[in-house]
């Protein structure tokens, strides 16, 4: 997990309780504190550092939530890595189920799963986010859209180290991680059953919308045609369809979000 300054600490108490509580319990949880961060962050820690093995990684200043990632990366003991954001939340079982699906499949190299998206409450459910299941009908998926919703991952540390980490962008880092673990050969999969809540604002909207974030994500797009790993149609389709989002009104923007990606 990665925390920063300007995080809600009443929503990263629910996230990093989550994890605490999993039925099957991480023997350790590394937190990268992305530059400073206020007391009310510093004492969620500090209430569940008696419930589990906190490990907490300061850097000075902020860097950016791929560096942050690379540098907890560094300081996981564990082959797996379960994911997570700080405003988020894993139901109990979700690590439980990950962990039994790399137990039945020892090339495994990465999980996910769909989420339920709340707003407030974590049972308002107001959208789901759905991804393909197979290793095949992933790689498929993959050529346009991320086939996994990054803070539900667990994923080998072997792997994602053999492939640079995560890149320095300042956004859709996952997306080019993604890329780079499947042009890899990664083995790949994710679960069907529903069990994590991702936070959705109308921020979320806003964010989607700027600039940066299309920009960045037809660069890693551009990269990945030039790659081999996708073919000049759909890098088309993805250029086509970012520079629509991002053109249009918001209102239209929400329209498509959920009535055609959804």
């Amino acid at each position: 997990m990665t925390v920063y300054k300007n995080d809600n600490p009443d929503y990263f108490d629910l996230s990093l309780g989550s994890m605490v509580n999993q039925t099957v319990k991480p023997n350790e949880i590394v937190i990268v504190k992305d530059g400073p961060v206020p007391d009310a962050l510093e004492q969620v820690i500090n209430k569940y550092a008696a419930k589990a093995n906190i490990v907490q990684v300061q850097l000075e200043v902020n860097q950016g939530l791929g560096k942050a990632l690379n540098e907890g990366i560094k300081y996981c003991s564990n082959e797996l890595i379960a994911r997570m954001d700080s405003d988020d939340f894993s139901m109990p079982n979700r690590c439980e189920l990950e962990l039994k699906e790399f137990e039945a499949n020892p090339s495994l190299d990465i999980i996910g799963c769909p989420v339920d998206e709340f707003v407030g409450d974590i049972d308002n459910i107001v959208g789901v986010r759905d991804v393909p299941y197979t290793n095949e009908d992933i790689y498929t998926f993959a050529r346009r859209r991320d086939p996994f919703n990054h803070p539900t991952v667990m994923y080998r540390k072997s792997k994602v180290e053999s492939v640079g980490c995560y890149s320095d962008y300042r956004k859709n880092q996952d997306t080019d991680l993604w890329i780079k673990l499947l042009s890899a050969g990664a083995v790949c999969a994710n679960l069907k059953e529903h069990v994590f809540r991702f936070r959705f604002d109308e921020g979320t909207y806003r964010k989607r919308k700027s600039w940066i974030n299309t920009k960045i994500l037809i660069e890693i797009r551009y990269k990945a045609w030039k790659s081999g790993f996708n073919s000049f149609g759909d890098f088309l389709m993805v250029f086509i369809a970012q520079m629509g989002m991002y053109i249009m009104p918001e209102s239209v923007q929400k329209f498509v979000y959920k009535k055609i990606l959804r």
